[in-house]
């Protein structure tokens, strides 16, 4: 229970890798509030110690609004998760700009807003841990998902700088990078997958589950242990790091 005390922020936190993270950061001790753009799944999963909230990160307002009243309900955010992202593939030729805006939105301008929030209560406090899920996609460029690609490369050059920032203070900044993860976004992209590449969708998914250099997708749980590791005990020294989760060297 080292995090007793301590208030984490999750966003994407009603489904799969948001999820298992703010499970397991509740069952080390903190209060966590999970936010995501349905009400209904996340009062599903909501605890005595998870608290969903409905937010849209791609709105500044709400943003703004909803990490205000979290931090008036249970304290300054000293964990800050920025999970929430869409996964989609598409080829530039065939990539419109609500596409592109949606992307970069969601994944991009998302991250920032939630980590740009949290830190205005963050830095009143002595401690304080932040954690993007970027993507294998963020360290190499995907074929036929540009877009995404770019929207993960931005985040974790926002991750980097903001490390150099706050370097040698009490707050660290890293990057998950997981492959493909075992959740919802692989099932509904094993369809899309198929489309595009004109394939079965059994095949489409052992593409995903082969691009994983250990051969099998990933389990939500591990990417968690990752972001337990960041949080825990004697984790001030990694700062500025992508912690790459895909079973080998990508």
């Amino acid at each position: 229970m080292y995090l007793e005390g301590k208030h984490a922020l999750v966003t994407g936190g009603g489904t799969g890798i948001g999820l298992a993270i703010a499970q397991d950061l509740a069952a080390k001790g903190a209060q966590v509030t999970i936010t995501g753009r349905r009400q209904a799944v996340l009062d599903e999963v909501a605890t005595d110690r998870i608290t969903g909230m409905t937010m849209d990160v791609r709105d500044e307002q709400r943003v703004t609004d909803a990490i205000a009243a979290a931090v008036a309900a249970r304290g300054p955010v000293q964990i800050c998760i920025a999970n929430a992202g869409i996964a989609e593939g598409k080829s530039v030729h065939k990539t419109d700009m609500a596409f592109w805006r949606n992307m970069m939105a969601t994944n991009l301008d998302g991250t920032f807003l939630t980590i740009r929030e949290s830190l205005k209560s963050m830095r009143q406090t002595d401690w304080g841990r932040v954690i993007a899920v970027s993507s294998m996609a963020g360290l190499r460029g995907l074929p036929g998902a540009a877009c995404y690609s770019a929207s993960k490369h931005g985040m974790i050059g926002l991750i980097r700088s903001l490390s150099e920032d706050y370097m040698g203070s009490a707050f660290t900044f890293n990057a998950l990078c997981p492959g493909y993860v075992d959740t919802p976004i692989v099932t509904r992209n094993t369809t899309s997958i198929a489309e595009r590449a004109g394939v079965t969708e059994e095949k489409a998914r052992d593409m995903m589950i082969k691009a994983n250099r250990h051969q099998r997708l990933i389990e939500t749980s591990e990417v968690a242990a990752a972001a337990a590791w960041l949080t825990g005990p004697g984790s001030g020294s990694i700062n500025g790091q992508c912690i790459e989760i895909a079973g080998g060297q990508m």
